[in-house]
């Protein structure tokens, strides 16, 4: 019987916990309905437990719960473009299915959910760096998608004593995040054209900055998330990142000496819902985690570039 199940298993985040689970000998079950998922990463993953569903079905969240003691709840539609364009499908990947999990959990007696959060819940606030008793105030409906699934989180520990852990994820990137989508994150896209010497598009001045976070270091906070005492953890948010930020521009002259590629970005229209800057402030995942990043943004973006260089 699997101990842990992981939500969007198939996707870049669900995927790299999953494997990090069956790497210390853990028994896992993942579930995916491949909107956004992708069948090919579950290769390496042949010793889970698969469950080809959607969240948003509530059979389907009754059944991936059965047996289960923590849940690592990933699967979303991740994409601010993506929910400006479709916010009713948003809302329903992102909180009714989170709702939907949360009561099968609860009906299951799972012990613990560990929720990724997103740093787009602060908005575009100028404070940095972002700190967790600030107000949040989501500009995208991808934001207040993920807000809402943290206040279910909240209400659930506080009403039903469920342990939930929520954790906010600052512009994470690494091997398996998708480069082919028009909704993929900005360092897979950008790795993917300049290793194919094509030129890459910065969307604004490229003076915007982010708290870019290598997955290796959301792999570790989940996994202390996951293990952290209750009375410690349960009911909490926390952020999860490194820290520092790098702007656009710099993080492309960066690419730049990793891909070889010698050419100049193009440079578009800013984008609807996009932030200016984020940086996270991490001292409570430090303090309640006992987290610190395991991998800085150079060395993360270069194993990044190496992985997209040989599967590519």
């Amino acid at each position: 019987m699997a101990k842990f199940l992981v939500t969007g298993a198939a996707g870049f985040i669900g995927r790299s916990i999953a494997a990090a689970l069956l790497e210390r000998g853990e028994a896992v079950r993942g579930i995916d309905n491949f909107i956004t998922g992708k069948r090919s990463n579950l290769a390496g993953l042949e010793a889970m437990e698969f469950i080809e569903g959607d969240l948003t079905d509530p059979e389907h969240c009754a059944l991936a719960c059965e047996g289960i003691e923590i849940v690592f709840h990933e699967a979303a539609l991740a994409s601010v473009p993506r929910s400006v364009a479709d916010p009713a499908g948003t809302n329903l990947h992102c909180v009714t299915a989170t709702l939907n999990l949360l009561v099968a959990a609860r009906a299951a007696g799972v012990r613990r959910v560990v929720y990724a959060g997103s740093s787009s819940a602060y908005g575009d606030t100028p404070t940095l760096p972002k700190q967790e008793e600030m107000l949040p105030n989501p500009i995208s409906p991808y934001a207040v998608a993920k807000l809402a699934g943290e206040q279910y989180m909240r209400a659930f520990a506080r009403v039903y004593g469920l342990e939930t852990v929520v954790l906010r994820y600052f512009n994470v990137f690494g091997p398996f995040q998708d480069p082919t989508s028009h909704y993929s994150g900005v360092l897979a896209v950008f790795c993917r054209r300049m290793l194919a010497g094509e030129q890459p598009t910065i969307f604004g001045d490229g003076e915007q900055s982010r708290d870019f976070t290598y997955i290796d270091n959301v792999v570790h906070g989940n996994l202390l998330a996951a293990d952290a005492p209750k009375e410690r953890v349960a009911g909490q948010m926390m952020n999860l990142a490194t820290g520092s930020r790098c702007t656009l521009n710099e993080t492309f002259r960066i690419l730049c000496e990793f891909t070889g590629y010698n050419g100049q970005p193009a440079y578009g229209a800013a984008r609807s819902g996009d932030i200016r800057d984020s940086l996270a402030d991490i001292h409570l995942a430090g303090k309640l985690l006992g987290y610190s990043p395991i991998v800085d943004f150079r060395e993360g973006l270069r194993r990044t570039v190496e992985w997209y260089r040989t599967c590519s």
